[in-house]
This record gives C-alpha cells, sequence and structure tokens, in this order.
C-alpha cells in the first residue's frame, strides 16, 4: 500500500513494507509500538558508486501534534555474522532527534549532527521522536583506512564542521548530477568523500604535538613535503630553507630518535605508500617508477628497496596488506535546528 510524496519520486511505505525495505539495505530488526500509525519512505541512493539512502520515519497525521512513539532498531552479533560486511555507515541526523548505542556507548543525534558506525559490530538505533529523517551513506572500511592512513577513534566531536555539511551535500544530491559520470570521475569523487571523513573524524592526537619545538619541527617537515620530487633535496637545502642552520636542524632531529637524512627519506616512503594505496582504489595502471619519480627517488630499484625495509613488502603488494580496523565516532556540524521536510531535504543552519 503506497502514496505517492511526490518531490523526489518517492512513495510512503506502510510499515511492513519499510521495514523489510530497510532490512534489505541496513541489515537488523525494525520494531515500533505503534505500527498501525506508522507512515515513513526509504530512497535508495547512489553516491559515486557508493550505496546510500534517505529515510524518513512518522506517526499520527502530520497537521496534528501525533504523540511519542518508539522506534528502535537493533544489528545484533547474528545480523553482523551472516552479512559478512566490514563497512562504515555515515549516520546523518536530518531532522528530529534519536540515538545509538554500540561498544557500551550511547550516542544522541539532533538535527545536523554525523555519526559514524561500525557496521561489522552490534549496534541498536533508537528514537522516541513523532518524526525524524535521516540519510546515511556505506564505506568500505578498508578502502577508507588505506586512503586515510589512520584509524578513525572514537569519542570525537567538532561543532559546525564545514565538512560536514559538504558530505551531507553530497549525499542529499546524489540524484541531482547534470549526467551520468565516468567510472574513473566516481573514482576520484569517491576519494574526495573519504577526505571530508578524514576531516571530520581525524583523531585529536594526530599528528602528536607536545614540545615547544614541534612548531619548528613540523615546519621543517612541511618544506621537505614541498620539495619530495627533488632528489637532489637533502639536510643542507632543509636547512637553507627553514632559516636555521645545519647543525640545529640535525639537533632537532636527534631529539626525535632520528636525522634529517631518514627524516626526508621517511616522508619520502609515507607519500609513496600513499600514492600506491590511491593507485589501488583507483584501478590506475600506471608504472610504480612514476611513483618513485614522483618521490624523488633516481631509480625504481632504490625506490622498491627503501620501501621494503620501511614497509615490509614490496610496493605493488602494499595496499593489499594495509588491514586496520576503526572503532566509532560522532561529529556535530549543526546547531541542532530542524531540517525541511523530507522530499526537500535541507541542512540543519549553522
Amino acid at each position: 500500500m503506497r502514496q505517492s510524496e511526490g518531490g523526489l519520486g518517492t512513495s510512503q511505505l506502510h510499515f511492513e513494507a519499510w521495514r523489510a525495505l530497510l532490512r534489505s539495505h541496513c541489515g537488523g530488526e525494525v520494531d515500533v509500538t505503534e505500527p498501525d500509525s506508522f507512515r515513513g519512505w526509504m530512497r535508495p541512493l547512489g553516491v559515486s558508486g557508493l550505496p546510500a539512502a534517505a529515510v524518513k520515519i512518522q506517526w499520527g497525521d502530520a497537521s496534528v501534534d501525533p504523540g511519542c512513539n518508539a522506534h528502535r532498531l537493533e544489528r545484533t552479533h547474528r545480523d553482523v555474522r551472516r552479512d559478512g560486511v566490514d563497512h562504515h555507515l555515515i549516520v546523518y541526523q536530518v531532522a528530529g532527534q534519536s540515538a545509538l548505542a554500540q561498544n557500551d556507548q550511547t550516542v544522541q543525534l539532533a538535527a545536523g549532527d554525523i555519526a559514524i558506525v561500525d557496521k561489522a559490530r552490534s549496534v541498536t538505533y533508537f528514537t522516541d521522536c513523532a518524526s525524524a529523517q535521516w540519510l546515511a551513506l556505506q564505506l568500505p572500511r578498508q578502502s577508507v583506512l588505506s586512503h586515510l592512513g589512520f584509524e578513525l577513534q572514537g569519542g570525537l566531536a567538532r561543532q559546525g564542521a564545514r565538512a560536514g555539511r559538504l558530505l551531507f551535500d553530497l549525499v542529499r544530491d546524489a540524484d541531482k548530477g547534470d549526467g551520468p559520470a565516468s567510472l574513473v570521475a566516481d573514482s576520484y569523487l569517491q576519494l574526495a568523500i573519504y577526505d571530508l571523513v578524514g576531516a571530520l573524524f581525524v583523531p585529536a592526537d594526530w599528528p602528536p604535538v607536545s614540545r615547544p619545538t614541534d612548531k619548528l619541527f613540523a615546519r621543517i617537515g612541511g618544506i621537505v613535503k614541498e620539495h619530495l620530487a627533488d632528489p637532489d633535496f637533502g639536510p643542507v637545502e632543509v636547512a637553507a630553507a627553514t632559516g636555521i642552520s645545519l647543525r640545529y636542524v640535525q639537533k632537532l632531529c636527534t631529539a626525535r630518535g632520528t636525522t634529517c637524512s631518514e627524516l626526508i627519506y621517511s616522508l619520502r616512503l609515507d607519500h609513496a605508500a600513499h600514492l600506491v594505496r590511491r593507485r589501488a582504489l583507483l584501478g590506475a595502471s600506471h608504472p610504480l617508477s612514476d611513483i618513485a619519480y614522483a618521490c624523488g627517488f633516481r631509480d625504481h630499484a632504490h625506490f622498491a628497496r627503501k620501501f621494503r625495509q620501511r614497509f615490509g613488502c614490496a610496493p605493488g603488494t602494499h595496499a593489499a596488506r594495509h588491514d586496520r580496523r576503526a572503532g566509532n565516532a560522532i561529529v556535530h556540524t549543526g546547531t541542532g535546528e530542524s531540517a525541511s521536510p523530507a522530499h526537500d531535504i535541507q541542512p540543519p543552519a549553522t
């Protein structure tokens, strides 16, 4: 039993149809206290090849106060084992309020909040709002971590994050494209989405800063990064570009258990590893020697030897071995104001 809501071609569903559709996309079981008064819809989306969905629930007549109802979606250990997925779920609270519980931690979501959910672990979502609305985006965990190079940490929160609004706009406008995009364009947009996630959920201690001279040492690192492609850029050039003596440069490096030459190689190899993972994510076929030259190595053999010493594997197998686990996080991007109706989704004002 469906009624057209218009706007985005979304059809309103009765509870059983809505629950079946949500189960097929998200897994888990849904319970409400008064299913007969339920109204809602769910619209699957595709964001540059990444699965997403817009979801709304409502009870009673929207023109009057419908009172309270209870909605609960539980993804159990059994659901996780059955699905066998290893993904993150980005949940954006468009309107209303809700909460999610995972790893013995409960997070409250108001309009404009974003949370990361680990789909490889059990989770429970619940709300007692008369009307609520979400956007959800599914991201492959390994691809995200391979691209970012760090693990997402739980308990992180930021207010008014512009990256959150940009991410929201990408998901919301997924069906408003101006024509079919190429696979290469979609791959680059996926990487842009991963970067936005990284901007939202970067660990608070990344990179660690603890000593007064860290700002100067960070400046040295920044200068080295600006000259990674120059194979002749060494410690003498670092000192000249920084405006301090070579002896002091070496002293700063020694205090951190390294030398300037080792620092330069380390930054070259970090960037090379990032480019190797990016090459794998895009399915690119350009030779690894191009990456070696772009990172300041004069020949591929020297690059491969240094890469193996640093990462314990050849450049060609690094992406496949880069396997980490992630936790949960939440980020606040709005002020808690309600968004507009489902068929004209807008982010909360900041």
